[in-house]
Protein backbone atom coordinates (compact mmCIF):
# COMPACT_ATOMS: atom_id res chain seq x y z
CA UNK A 1 0.00 0.00 0.00
CA UNK A 2 3.01 2.42 0.85
CA UNK A 3 4.33 1.42 -2.43
CA UNK A 4 1.36 2.48 -5.00
CA UNK A 5 1.02 5.68 -2.38
CA UNK A 6 4.23 6.43 -3.75
CA UNK A 7 3.05 6.37 -7.49
CA UNK A 8 0.07 8.85 -7.20
CA UNK A 9 -0.07 11.92 -8.69
CA UNK A 10 1.06 14.66 -6.37
CA UNK A 11 -2.37 16.49 -6.38
CA UNK A 12 -3.99 12.94 -5.56
CA UNK A 13 -1.32 12.60 -2.70
CA UNK A 14 -2.25 16.02 -1.08
CA UNK A 15 -6.15 15.13 -0.80
CA UNK A 16 -5.09 11.92 0.63
CA UNK A 17 -2.80 13.18 3.30
CA UNK A 18 -5.46 16.34 3.87
CA UNK A 19 -8.54 13.38 3.94
CA UNK A 20 -6.52 11.20 6.45
CA UNK A 21 -5.21 14.69 8.65
CA UNK A 22 -9.04 15.86 8.86
CA UNK A 23 -10.20 12.24 9.92
CA UNK A 24 -7.86 12.66 13.01
CA UNK A 25 -8.91 15.98 13.67
CA UNK A 26 -12.44 15.52 14.39
CA UNK A 27 -13.98 16.15 16.85
CA UNK A 28 -15.39 13.85 18.98
CA UNK A 29 -18.67 14.53 20.44
CA UNK A 30 -18.49 15.11 24.75
CA UNK A 31 -20.86 13.05 27.27
CA UNK A 32 -20.94 14.28 30.61
CA UNK A 33 -22.32 11.28 32.91
CA UNK A 34 -22.67 12.09 36.78
CA UNK A 35 -24.23 9.01 39.61
CA UNK A 36 -22.76 7.81 42.30
CA UNK A 37 -22.71 4.50 41.61
CA UNK A 38 -19.20 4.02 40.26
CA UNK A 39 -20.03 0.72 38.73
CA UNK A 40 -22.47 2.04 36.89
CA UNK A 41 -20.38 5.08 35.74
CA UNK A 42 -17.43 2.40 34.64
CA UNK A 43 -20.27 0.66 32.38
CA UNK A 44 -21.84 4.04 30.79
CA UNK A 45 -18.54 5.30 29.96
CA UNK A 46 -17.23 1.89 28.40
CA UNK A 47 -20.47 1.80 26.55
CA UNK A 48 -20.60 5.44 25.01
CA UNK A 49 -16.45 5.32 24.52
CA UNK A 50 -17.07 2.14 22.60
CA UNK A 51 -19.71 4.24 20.66
CA UNK A 52 -16.82 6.64 19.87
CA UNK A 53 -17.70 9.39 22.13
CA UNK A 54 -15.28 11.61 24.53
CA UNK A 55 -16.93 11.16 27.93
CA UNK A 56 -16.31 12.59 31.42
CA UNK A 57 -17.84 11.83 34.82
CA UNK A 58 -18.25 12.54 38.16
CA UNK A 59 -19.76 10.70 41.12
CA UNK A 60 -21.47 13.77 42.64
CA UNK A 61 -23.22 17.40 41.14
CA UNK A 62 -20.61 19.39 42.78
CA UNK A 63 -17.64 17.13 41.40
CA UNK A 64 -19.34 17.59 38.03
CA UNK A 65 -19.58 21.13 38.60
CA UNK A 66 -15.67 21.85 39.60
CA UNK A 67 -15.11 19.54 36.59
CA UNK A 68 -17.14 21.47 34.33
CA UNK A 69 -15.40 24.16 35.00
CA UNK A 70 -11.78 23.03 34.76
CA UNK A 71 -12.86 21.32 31.10
CA UNK A 72 -11.70 23.32 27.88
CA UNK A 73 -14.75 21.66 26.02
CA UNK A 74 -18.39 21.83 26.63
CA UNK A 75 -20.22 18.72 26.32
CA UNK A 76 -22.50 18.07 24.00
CA UNK A 77 -24.86 16.49 26.80
CA UNK A 78 -24.88 15.98 30.89
CA UNK A 79 -26.72 12.77 31.94
CA UNK A 80 -27.40 12.31 35.88
CA UNK A 81 -28.76 10.80 38.31
CA UNK A 82 -30.75 12.22 40.84
CA UNK A 83 -30.21 11.22 44.76
CA UNK A 84 -26.42 11.44 45.25
CA UNK A 85 -24.31 12.80 47.97
CA UNK A 86 -22.84 16.37 48.22
CA UNK A 87 -25.11 17.75 45.08
CA UNK A 88 -28.20 15.98 44.01
CA UNK A 89 -29.33 16.11 40.38
CA UNK A 90 -32.51 18.39 40.95
CA UNK A 91 -29.63 21.11 42.35
CA UNK A 92 -26.91 19.97 39.53
CA UNK A 93 -29.74 21.23 37.02
CA UNK A 94 -30.57 23.99 38.85
CA UNK A 95 -26.95 25.02 38.68
CA UNK A 96 -26.16 24.09 35.10
CA UNK A 97 -29.55 26.33 34.45
CA UNK A 98 -28.25 29.55 35.84
CA UNK A 99 -25.55 29.32 33.52
CA UNK A 100 -25.66 31.57 30.05
CA UNK A 101 -22.88 29.33 29.02
CA UNK A 102 -24.27 26.06 30.06
CA UNK A 103 -27.96 26.17 29.81
CA UNK A 104 -28.17 25.55 26.52
CA UNK A 105 -27.34 22.25 26.86
CA UNK A 106 -29.11 19.14 26.70
CA UNK A 107 -29.91 17.91 30.27
CA UNK A 108 -31.27 14.00 30.94
CA UNK A 109 -31.76 12.61 33.48
CA UNK A 110 -30.82 8.86 34.21
CA UNK A 111 -32.46 7.62 38.08
CA UNK A 112 -33.89 4.92 39.75
CA UNK A 113 -36.98 7.26 40.85
CA UNK A 114 -39.43 5.79 38.69
CA UNK A 115 -42.58 6.49 39.50
CA UNK A 116 -45.23 8.75 36.55
CA UNK A 117 -44.89 11.62 39.14
CA UNK A 118 -40.92 11.18 39.40
CA UNK A 119 -41.02 11.73 35.71
CA UNK A 120 -42.96 14.35 35.56
CA UNK A 121 -41.31 16.23 38.66
CA UNK A 122 -38.63 16.10 36.16
CA UNK A 123 -40.02 17.06 33.36
CA UNK A 124 -41.67 19.94 35.11
CA UNK A 125 -38.29 21.36 36.39
CA UNK A 126 -37.62 21.78 32.33
CA UNK A 127 -34.47 18.70 31.56
CA UNK A 128 -34.63 17.69 28.33
CA UNK A 129 -35.46 13.96 29.22
CA UNK A 130 -35.79 11.42 31.66
CA UNK A 131 -34.90 7.44 31.61
CA UNK A 132 -35.46 5.82 34.70
CA UNK A 133 -32.85 2.53 35.86
CA UNK A 134 -32.77 -0.28 34.97
CA UNK A 135 -32.72 0.86 31.42
CA UNK A 136 -31.66 -0.39 27.83
CA UNK A 137 -28.73 0.32 26.29
CA UNK A 138 -30.39 1.11 22.74
CA UNK A 139 -32.63 3.06 24.80
CA UNK A 140 -29.65 5.74 26.21
CA UNK A 141 -28.21 5.32 22.83
CA UNK A 142 -31.05 6.79 20.58
CA UNK A 143 -31.84 9.31 22.61
CA UNK A 144 -27.95 10.95 22.86
CA UNK A 145 -28.16 10.40 19.21
CA UNK A 146 -31.25 12.57 18.43
CA UNK A 147 -30.46 15.33 20.80
CA UNK A 148 -26.96 15.89 19.04
CA UNK A 149 -28.76 15.46 16.02
CA UNK A 150 -31.00 17.94 16.58
CA UNK A 151 -28.17 20.21 17.77
CA UNK A 152 -26.68 19.83 15.17
CA UNK A 153 -29.65 20.80 13.09
CA UNK A 154 -30.37 23.93 14.97
CA UNK A 155 -26.60 25.12 15.03
CA UNK A 156 -26.81 24.71 11.22
CA UNK A 157 -30.19 26.19 10.87
CA UNK A 158 -28.80 29.22 12.85
CA UNK A 159 -25.75 29.18 10.43
CA UNK A 160 -27.82 30.18 7.41
CA UNK A 161 -30.23 32.42 9.47
CA UNK A 162 -27.24 34.69 10.08
CA UNK A 163 -26.24 34.87 6.95
CA UNK A 164 -29.87 35.23 5.41
CA UNK A 165 -30.00 38.21 7.39
CA UNK A 166 -26.66 39.88 7.16
CA UNK A 167 -27.41 39.70 3.05
CA UNK A 168 -30.86 41.44 4.09
CA UNK A 169 -30.06 43.97 6.60
CA UNK A 170 -30.00 46.61 4.84
CA UNK A 171 -32.80 46.14 3.42
CA UNK A 172 -34.96 46.90 6.78
CA UNK A 173 -36.42 50.17 7.88
CA UNK A 174 -36.18 51.64 11.45
CA UNK A 175 -38.74 50.89 14.35
CA UNK A 176 -38.83 54.50 14.45
CA UNK A 177 -38.72 58.02 14.07
CA UNK A 178 -36.09 60.56 15.49
CA UNK A 179 -39.52 62.13 16.81
CA UNK A 180 -40.69 59.63 18.27
CA UNK A 181 -37.53 58.81 20.52
CA UNK A 182 -39.04 60.00 23.26
CA UNK A 183 -41.65 57.36 23.58
CA UNK A 184 -39.20 55.11 24.21
CA UNK A 185 -39.43 53.71 28.09
CA UNK A 186 -36.84 51.27 29.07
CA UNK A 187 -37.87 49.91 32.57
CA UNK A 188 -36.74 47.41 35.23
CA UNK A 189 -39.23 45.39 37.43
CA UNK A 190 -38.67 42.77 40.30
CA UNK A 191 -41.00 40.26 41.80
CA UNK A 192 -42.16 40.97 45.32
CA UNK A 193 -43.41 37.97 47.06
CA UNK A 194 -45.85 40.42 48.50
CA UNK A 195 -47.11 42.91 46.36
CA UNK A 196 -45.96 40.96 43.07
CA UNK A 197 -44.66 43.22 39.99
CA UNK A 198 -42.88 45.95 41.61
CA UNK A 199 -41.28 49.17 39.09
CA UNK A 200 -37.41 48.99 40.09
CA UNK A 201 -36.03 52.11 37.66
CA UNK A 202 -37.29 52.87 34.33
CA UNK A 203 -36.45 56.06 31.84
CA UNK A 204 -37.20 58.34 31.16
CA UNK A 205 -38.85 58.88 34.81
CA UNK A 206 -41.69 60.94 33.51
CA UNK A 207 -41.87 59.52 30.27
CA UNK A 208 -43.96 61.16 27.16
CA UNK A 209 -46.89 58.97 27.53
CA UNK A 210 -50.72 59.10 28.30
CA UNK A 211 -50.53 55.98 30.44
CA UNK A 212 -48.42 54.27 33.75
CA UNK A 213 -45.65 53.35 33.36
CA UNK A 214 -45.64 51.12 36.64
CA UNK A 215 -49.03 49.93 35.36
CA UNK A 216 -47.67 49.15 32.26
CA UNK A 217 -44.94 46.93 34.05
CA UNK A 218 -47.09 45.43 35.93
CA UNK A 219 -49.10 43.87 33.11
CA UNK A 220 -45.95 42.54 31.48
CA UNK A 221 -44.63 40.88 34.02
CA UNK A 222 -48.47 39.52 34.86
CA UNK A 223 -48.58 39.02 30.74
CA UNK A 224 -45.07 36.94 31.16
CA UNK A 225 -46.54 34.82 33.92
CA UNK A 226 -49.33 33.91 32.57
CA UNK A 227 -47.58 32.62 28.71
CA UNK A 228 -44.47 30.80 31.07
CA UNK A 229 -45.98 30.20 34.35
CA UNK A 230 -43.72 31.91 38.03
CA UNK A 231 -41.60 28.81 38.54
CA UNK A 232 -40.42 29.02 34.64
CA UNK A 233 -38.85 32.51 34.98
CA UNK A 234 -35.83 30.90 36.13
CA UNK A 235 -33.97 30.96 32.46
CA UNK A 236 -32.62 33.88 30.33
CA UNK A 237 -35.68 34.45 27.72
CA UNK A 238 -36.66 37.20 25.79
CA UNK A 239 -40.43 37.63 23.85
CA UNK A 240 -41.59 40.39 21.53
CA UNK A 241 -45.17 41.62 22.45
CA UNK A 242 -47.59 43.52 20.80
CA UNK A 243 -49.36 45.67 24.34
CA UNK A 244 -53.06 46.66 22.30
CA UNK A 245 -53.85 48.13 24.90
CA UNK A 246 -51.16 51.03 25.03
CA UNK A 247 -50.78 50.59 21.17
CA UNK A 248 -47.37 49.72 21.55
CA UNK A 249 -45.02 47.18 20.70
CA UNK A 250 -42.89 45.57 23.87
CA UNK A 251 -39.28 43.51 23.77
CA UNK A 252 -39.50 41.99 27.40
CA UNK A 253 -36.64 39.69 28.98
CA UNK A 254 -36.99 37.98 32.04
CA UNK A 255 -34.81 36.23 34.31
CA UNK A 256 -33.71 35.23 37.89
CA UNK A 257 -30.92 35.27 40.42
CA UNK A 258 -30.34 33.75 43.49
CA UNK A 259 -31.62 35.31 46.54
CA UNK A 260 -32.26 33.66 50.21
CA UNK A 261 -34.80 36.31 51.25
CA UNK A 262 -37.45 35.69 48.53
CA UNK A 263 -39.64 32.35 48.11
CA UNK A 264 -38.09 29.81 46.24
CA UNK A 265 -34.35 31.69 46.76
CA UNK A 266 -34.48 32.70 43.47
CA UNK A 267 -35.54 36.98 42.87
CA UNK A 268 -37.43 37.14 39.32
CA UNK A 269 -36.84 39.94 37.41
CA UNK A 270 -37.82 41.02 34.01
CA UNK A 271 -36.10 44.25 31.78
CA UNK A 272 -38.66 46.06 29.52
CA UNK A 273 -38.11 48.33 26.27
CA UNK A 274 -41.59 49.59 25.18
CA UNK A 275 -41.95 51.91 21.99
CA UNK A 276 -44.13 52.69 18.75
CA UNK A 277 -42.62 49.81 16.98
CA UNK A 278 -40.26 47.34 17.38
CA UNK A 279 -39.37 45.35 14.39
CA UNK A 280 -37.95 42.01 14.45
CA UNK A 281 -34.68 42.52 13.39
CA UNK A 282 -34.09 45.21 16.78
CA UNK A 283 -35.44 42.95 18.64
CA UNK A 284 -32.39 40.75 17.93
CA UNK A 285 -30.06 43.78 18.73
CA UNK A 286 -31.89 44.38 21.79
CA UNK A 287 -32.11 40.98 23.41
CA UNK A 288 -28.13 41.17 23.20
CA UNK A 289 -28.08 44.30 25.00
CA UNK A 290 -30.40 43.25 27.76
CA UNK A 291 -28.54 40.29 28.21
CA UNK A 292 -25.38 42.90 29.11
CA UNK A 293 -27.71 44.67 31.97
CA UNK A 294 -29.47 40.82 32.94
CA UNK A 295 -25.33 40.23 33.98
CA UNK A 296 -24.86 43.55 35.64
CA UNK A 297 -28.48 43.33 37.53
CA UNK A 298 -27.28 39.77 38.76
CA UNK A 299 -23.82 40.78 39.76
CA UNK A 300 -25.38 43.60 41.68
CA UNK A 301 -23.48 46.35 39.53
CA UNK A 302 -24.13 49.97 38.70
CA UNK A 303 -25.03 50.48 35.26
CA UNK A 304 -26.67 53.40 33.74
CA UNK A 305 -29.89 53.34 32.48
CA UNK A 306 -29.97 56.77 30.74
CA UNK A 307 -26.63 55.15 29.12
CA UNK A 308 -28.79 52.12 27.83
CA UNK A 309 -31.98 53.61 27.10
CA UNK A 310 -29.67 56.15 24.58
CA UNK A 311 -28.09 52.97 23.03
CA UNK A 312 -31.32 50.90 22.50
CA UNK A 313 -33.14 54.20 21.17
CA UNK A 314 -30.41 54.67 18.37
CA UNK A 315 -31.26 50.56 17.82
CA UNK A 316 -34.84 51.67 17.21
CA UNK A 317 -34.28 54.71 14.93
CA UNK A 318 -31.30 53.30 12.65
CA UNK A 319 -31.30 51.12 9.54
CA UNK A 320 -28.97 47.94 10.02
Amino acid sequence: MLLLKNFLPLNLKKFCYENKKSEFLTVKPLIFVVDDDLGLLRNIRHLLEVKDYDVITANNGQVALELRYTSKKIPEIIISDIVMPEMDGYNLFEAISNKNMLNHIPFIFLSGHNTPEDVRLGKMLGVDDYLTKPFHTEDLLAIIAGKISRNKNIKEINAKLEVLLSSVKMKTIPSITEEEKSHVILLVVFWDDKTGPKLISNFPKNGNSSFSIERLGQQLFHAIVSLYGYENISKAEGILLNIKNFNRDGYIFFDSFQDSSVRGGERRYMIGLVAPKINYFASLKIKEIFKDISSKIKDQKDWNIENYWEKLSTILINHF
